[in-house]
C-alpha cells in the first residue's frame, strides 16, 4: 500500500472500532520477546491498520526488554499469550509453567555465531579453546544444545561469555564470536566497520542444530476455555494479515514499528533492512499456512533439546502436550 499514512491508519482504526461500540472489545494482552522492532511487526501492522479492533479485540502490545521474561510474564498472568523461542518455553514447561504453542509465525532460525576471521575460526572444530559470547535469559538454550553435540564443554573446552544484548565483544576483541541474529545485531557489526569479508558466520539452522523461534504460548489450561480459544483465533487471524502486509511492504512495516516505538531510538531504514531478513524466516506469511506449526519441526526441535549430550536442555520429550492447533484452525474458519 503507497502512502500508508500511520495518522489516518490510527483514525481508520477508531472508525472500525466505533462500529463495535455496543459490544465491548475482548481484551488481550500479547507480551513480546524483545523491545518494538521489526521482529514483531505483524502485530504492530495489525493494531495500526485495525485488523484487531476489526475482529472485536482490544489488544495491548507489551515491550520485552533484558530484564523481562515472557514465561514469568505469563505464570504471573500479565499476559494471555507471548512471543517466545520453543527451547525456552519447553523449558519452562517442564520446569512447571504448562506453556503450549498455538502458532509458530517463524518457520526458521535467524540465530548464529558471528566470529572474526582474525580470530582464527574457520569452523566449529575451531571453538575449542576460544571465548564465544552467549546470550542467557533463555537464549542460550541452542547454543548448550550445539556445544553437547560437539562434545564441547562450557568453561572447560570453550569459555562462555555472557553476552549483553549488543555486538561489543567482537568490536573489542574481547570474544572471538558473538551471538547475532541475521536481522538485527549482524548487520550491527556490519555498521560499525567491519567488513563483511572479514567475518565468518555459523548459521544454527546449517549446522543442524535449529530450534523454532518465534511462536506464540498460552498457558494450557487456557485451551480448556471455549471463549478463550475463540478470543484467541481472532487474534491469530488478525496477526496473521499484519504479518502478510509486514512481508509485502517492509518500508510501510518500518514506519508502524517506529511510530510504535517509545524510545524514539528506531529509525525506518535499520528497521526496514531487519524487516526484508525478518521475512526471510517466514515462509508461508501470504499462505493459508502461515502460523502453522509444523509437527515434523516441532519433532526435530524436541530432538535437539534432548540431545545435549549429559546437559540436556529438557529431560523428557513433553509429546504433543506442548503444541496445539486447536486456535490455529479456528482461526483458518
Amino acid at each position: 500500500m503507497k502512502g500508508f499514512n500511520i495518522r489516518a491508519a490510527v483514525l481508520a482504526a477508531a472508525a472500525v472500532g466505533a462500529a463495535f461500540s455496543a459490544q465491548a472489545a475482548d481484551k488481550v494482552t500479547v507480551q513480546l520477546k524483545w523491545v518494538p522492532q521489526a521482529q514483531f511487526a505483524g502485530y504492530y501492522v495489525a493494531q495500526a491498520k485495525g485488523y484487531y479492533k476489526a475482529e472485536g479485540l482490544d489488544v495491548t502490545i507489551k515491550p520485552g526488554g533484558p530484564d523481562i521474561s515472557p514465561v514469568q510474564v505469563i505464570a504471573g498472568n500479565q499476559a494471555d499469550v507471548v512471543v517466545n523461542w520453543m527451547p525456552d518455553a519447553l523449558a519452562a514447561r517442564e520446569a512447571g509453567v504448562p506453556l503450549v504453542n498455538i502458532a509458530q509465525v517463524f518457520d526458521k532460525s535467524g540465530l548464529m555465531l558471528t566470529c572474526k576471521k582474525a580470530s582464527g575460526v574457520a569452523s566449529p572444530k575451531d571453538f575449542k579453546g576460544k571465548t564465544l559470547g552467549v546470550w542467557f535469559g533463555g537464549n542460550e538454550y541452542p547454543f548448550l544444545n550445539w556445544m553437547g553435540k560437539l562434545g564441547l564443554k562450557p568453561d572447560s573446552d570453550v569459555k562462555v561469555l555472557k553476552q549483553g544484548f549488543n555486538v561489543d565483544p567482537l568490536l573489542q576483541n574481547q570474544a572471538a564470536c558473538i551471538s547475532t541474529m541475521i536481522y538485527n545485531e549482524y548487520w550491527q557489526v556490519v555498521d560499525a566497520g567491519v567488513k563483511e569479508s572479514d567475518l565468518v558466520t555459523f548459521f544454527y539452522e546449517k549446522e543442524g542444530v535449529a530450534t523454532l523461534e518465534d511462536g506464540l504460548y498460552v498457558l494450557e489450561g487456557k485451551l480448556k476455555d471455549p471463549a478463550f480459544v475463540a478470543k484467541m483465533a481472532k487474534f491469530l487471524k488478525a496477526s496473521f494479515k499484519g504479518w502478510n502486509d509486514a512481508v509485502k511492504n517492509p518500508e510501510e512495516a518500518a514506519k508502524i514499528v517506529v511510530a510504535a516505538d517509545p524510545s524514539g531510538s528506531s529509525k525506518v531504514p535499520v528497521q526496514k533492512r531487519q524487516m526484508e531478513n525478518v521475512a526471510k524466516l517466514i515462509s508461508n506469511a501470504s499462505t493459508p499456512k502461515v502460523g502453522y506449526l509444523d509437527p515434523a519441526a516441532y519433532e526435530r526441535t524436541v530432538k535437539v533439546l534432548l540431545a545435549g549430550g549429559s546437559s540436556p536442555v529438557i529431560k523428557k520429550d513433553p509429546g504433543k502436550a506442548a503444541m496445539s492447533h486447536v486456535v490455529w484452525q479456528a482461526a483458518s474458519k
